[in-house]
Formats: C-alpha cells, structure tokens, sequence
C-alpha cells in the first residue's frame, strides 16, 4: 500500500478507490491521530471522539449506523503498518442524504516543535463548532491567511474577545506554575469548540501530578509575560514563539520539554483500543 491512499467502507470493509470527486460529498465528521511505530497518544479517546461525532452528524442519514462507524474505525486501523509514521484519517461524509464512510491513508507530514499565531479578526465561520470535520476546510482557510501575515495558525475569539482556541489546535497558557485554558465548551456556548484529545490528556496528567489547574476567561492582551501552547494530534505540545500583533510571550525553559517526554511516554498501541 502507498503512503497515501483513499479507501471507501462497503458495508463489509474498507475499498481503495481509484478517484474520487470531492465535490460531491459532505464532510460531517472526521478525525485523525499521530501514530508511530504502532503507537499512539490516547487511541481511545480519538475513537470515542470520533464516534460521538459520527453519530451526531450520521444519524439522520440513510445508511448510517453507530455500528458501521465503530467498525470503519477497526477497520482502518487495522491497515496501519506496524511501522514508520503515519497520520490516518477516519471520516463520514454526506451525499444527497445518504452516509458514505472513507479513510485516507497518510504518511506524516513534518513535525515542528514551535508556533506562531494570530489573532483572527474577520467572522467566527465554523457551521459545528463541537464537531471536527464540518468547519475544517474554514479552518484550513483562516490558516493559510495566516501565513500571509507571517503567523502559522489563527485563535479564534468569542464575540467579548476572549480565547476560545486555535484554528486548527488548542491553545493553553501558564500562569507561573499553574496550568490554564478556556472554560469548557459544554458550560458556555461562546466557547463552543472541539474537544481536544491533546488537551484532555494534558490537565489529566496535571491532575495527577498534582500540578494545579484553572480555567479563565482571557483576552489575547492578558496573556502578556506569559507562556502559551499550542496542542494537536500531529504536534503535540508546541511553544507559541510569537503572536502576530498580539502579546509578548514568555518561556520557562525546560518545561516544554518535560512535559513532551511525559505526553510521548503515555502511548498505546493502538490496535488495543479497537474493541
């Protein structure tokens, strides 16, 4: 098999495809991991993401069922090599109605330890804030505007002004020793966003560390002096070296690295969480 590839769920398993008009299709939802040699940050907590939104965005479509999103899953991850560095994405997709299931077969792009961001001015555009995968091409777009402004990603601002997250990560800070982060999506609509299965397992490992936590409200201004993350499947944690127009950023040095190795000593296999 190639390092890229796009297969199609048939009801019974997973079928390359030759081609494939995009065009035709509706993504509903979507969700994708960083796996190496077998290996994977929080497999169970990506299939259970994905799941919910499969049913969220599939359940009113014909063909659809809880039971053929778990098995298109187990599918795909069955076709992982064992080894090398991979970046699979599990999706549904809509068509007059109808759910199609796909999986696109990746090798992992390049990684980056660091970060530059910007503050996204023009309209909040996401369609399904708490779903991965209707509003990503939106996302892809504000990201690429932001390279043209020197930055990599966008943070996305509820309508007061504070941060909900990142275009296409999540976006955490510290407050000396305290970890911190938005206020949960589910307690305040205006910070409806995805939830992060890199920050999930980041303020649970806090916890059990003892490390002390907090979430708050804040504006990009308030976060001057201090030290932000930037956090996905694919990366990891990464530093925000810069905000484009925004505040001045501080590092503890070392810390970001500690907590690398922490996050990368908790891998699963993940053939183990495809029940």
């Amino acid at each position: 098999m190639s390092t890229a590839a796009l297969f199609r769920w048939n009801g019974d398993a997973l079928v390359e495809l030759d081609h494939c008009d995009p065009a035709e299709d509706r993504l509903e939802a979507a969700d994708s991991l960083l796996v190496s040699d077998g290996l994977a940050f929080a497999p169970a907590l990506h299939r259970a993401r994905f799941l919910a939104a499969a049913h969220a965005r599939g359940a009113g479509l014909d063909g659809y069922s809880d039971a053929s999103a778990a098995a298109v899953w187990n599918a795909a991850v069955a076709l992982l090599p064992a080894t090398g560095d991979w970046f699979p994405r599990v999706e549904i997709l809509s068509h007059d109605g109808t759910a199609r299931f796909q999986y696109r077969h990746r090798s992992a792009p390049d990684r980056t330890r660091s970060v530059r961001l910007i503050t996204h001015r023009g309209p909040d555009s996401r369609t399904a804030p708490a779903v991965k995968g209707p509003d990503l091409d939106a996302l892809l777009a504000a990201r690429t505007a932001a390279q043209g402004h020197g930055a990599d990603d966008v943070v996305l601002l509820t309508p007061d002004g504070y941060v909900i997250d990142g275009g296409t990560s999540a976006i955490v800070w510290w407050r000396g020793d305290i970890l911190c982060g938005p206020p949960p999506g589910a307690d305040d609509e205006a910070f409806a966003r995805v939830d992060s299965v890199t920050a999930a397992g980041l303020f649970t490992l806090a916890a059990a560390l003892g490390v002390e936590t907090h979430r708050e409200r804040t504006t990009p201004a308030e976060l001057d002096g201090a030290e932000v993350w930037a956090l996905g499947a694919l990366h990891g944690i990464r530093m925000v070296t810069h905000w484009v127009d925004g505040p001045e950023l501080a590092e503890l040095p070392g810390r970001i690295g500690v907590w690398r190795d922490r996050r990368s000593a908790l891998r699963k296999p993940i053939g183990e969480h495809t029940p």
